[in-house]
């Protein structure tokens, strides 16, 4: 886990950027050019480890050995555990884990050991990337950067910008393989792929009950506590299922038919 002394802050962040910047010396000249994109470094080794996204090499890897990375992780019982020569590699997946930026690497560790250096002013949340601090900044500011051109619908982050933009568009990359079903989000899929694996993750905490969906977990609750939100605008009766106001409001439309 990070220290105290090691969480940064997007002002700590922008605060460094700006001093930084102020003693930074004039630009340098961009020299070296790439081939495939045109796009221009100022140090050779920036070519070459761009020369990595067209050439797809990945010499940075996680545990197997290969040089000249070799991290330790921190295990469940405060000690070191060499992901070299030992099964843990396999038993968290990553074996075949590579990367083309050292920096990459590092970033992806933190998945394993925990770190989170950066933490929001507002909340105290704590985030492992930077761009996660940024994009969680904006449920605070309110900024919603990524506008449908469809409609009028805002996002704070493009991925959800995308998944919306399928209710435009009616595609539906996930598809189940027990019934051939497609949805538009994979946490769709997820909760419909429970209805053939039989999987009741949420458990009432009162009773034995269990269910599926969280929501049903929540309209069962209501039987507990007694809590009835849904009212009826004719007779102001009250119920704790929406589906149980419908029925209801049939009893006023065959009313009104007979008279």
């Amino acid at each position: 886990m990070s220290t105290t002394s090691s969480v940064k802050s997007l002002g700590d962040v922008r605060r460094k950027a700006k001093k930084d910047s102020s003693v930074r010396p004039v630009r340098e000249e961009k020299r070296y050019k790439c081939e495939d994109c045109s796009k221009q470094f100022s140090q050779l080794d920036n070519l070459k480890a761009h020369m990595r996204t067209h050439t797809g090499e990945k010499p940075y890897r996680l545990g197997a050995g290969h040089p000249p990375f070799n991290y330790h992780m921190t295990d469940h019982h405060g000690g070191t555990v060499n992901l070299e020569n030992t099964t843990e590699e396999k038993d968290l997946g990553i074996k075949s884990k590579q990367f083309s930026q050292k920096s990459n690497l590092k970033k992806h560790m933190r998945t394993h050991n925990g770190e989170k250096p950066y933490k929001c002013e507002e909340c105290s949340r704590q985030f492992s990337l930077f761009h996660h601090l940024k994009t969680h900044m904006r449920t605070h500011t309110g900024e919603k950067p990524y506008k449908c051109g469809e409609c009028s619908s805002q996002f704070i982050e493009l991925s959800g910008l995308k998944r919306h933009m399928r209710t435009h568009t009616g595609e539906k990359p996930y598809k189940c393989e027990e019934c051939s079903r497609q949805f538009s989000e994979l946490s769709t899929l997820k909760k419909h792929m429970r209805t053939h694996t039989g999987e009741k993750p949420y458990k009432c905490k009162e009773c034995s009950w269990q269910f599926s969906q969280q929501g049903a977990l929540k309209s069962h609750m209501r039987t507990h506590t007694g809590e009835k939100p849904y009212k009826c605008e004719e007779c102001s009766r009250q119920f704790s299922r929406q589906y149980s106001l419908k029925k209801h409001m049939e009893t006023h439309t065959t009313e009104l038919v007979q008279a």
